[in-house]
């Protein structure tokens, strides 16, 4: 960092400033076509999230735990280089989410962008998108519903690489015994949820 970077964050109003910047880069951007993924942070009750969408929805859905650098490089590789932070592009996602968390909300009302996912583990995770609040399916009720029932092992790989939890909530498929199973943000978000819901099995 050069001596005027330095300077230029320690003024008063600097971190104003930078929200300037960043606001007036991103409408820019967008301006001039140039913001493919537009992504932005939210605090919650399981950490840090930080919400990518593109024009067509919401496309990822990262936990704080997720390298930064490895999400951004597959959305560049797999969707578009072209990623921006703009925040008021991702507000509708961040105050679905603040009004789930706040159990004022139980369904999610968002396009879905499913550009990395594919084949089989697509059709898993739209059964998936269908299972409502306060409610559990197995990972054999999924994987039939998405056309192959003997493939329960499969469905659990395609859910532990969701792009998009909470929203796409993987975290109400369980084993068939009622064990919890696994989940990509780790096993203590994946209580908390089904607690928030009212769904942790006993």
């Amino acid at each position: 960092m050069t001596d005027l970077e330095q300077q230029l964050r320690g003024a008063p109003g600097a971190e104003l400033n930078r929200k300037a910047l960043t606001t007036a880069l991103a409408k820019r951007a967008r301006e001039a076509g140039l913001l493919d993924v537009a992504y932005a942070e939210l605090d919650s009750p399981i950490g840090e999230l930080i919400v990518f969408v593109t024009p067509r929805g919401l496309l990822r859905v990262k936990y704080a735990d997720e390298p930064v650098e490895g999400v951004l490089a597959e959305v560049a590789s797999r969707v578009s280089p072209r990623i921006l932070r703009a925040p008021a592009r991702t507000d509708a996602v961040r105050q679905q989410l603040d009004g789930y968390f706040a159990l004022r909300r139980q369904r999610f009302d968002l396009p879905i962008d499913w550009s990395l996912v594919r084949g089989f583990a697509g059709g898993v995770l739209r059964q998936t998108a269908r299972i409502p609040f306060g409610h559990v399916r197995s990972y054999g009720q999924v994987a039939a519903g998405a056309g192959s029932p003997r493939a329960a092992r499969a469905a659990g790989n395609a859910l532990g690489s969701n792009p998009i939890p909470i929203v796409v909530p993987c975290h109400r498929v369980l084993h068939a015994d009622g064990g919890l199973g696994g989940y990509s943000g780790g096993l203590d978000r994946k209580r908390y949820l089904l607690a928030l819901e009212g769904s942790l099995p006993a």
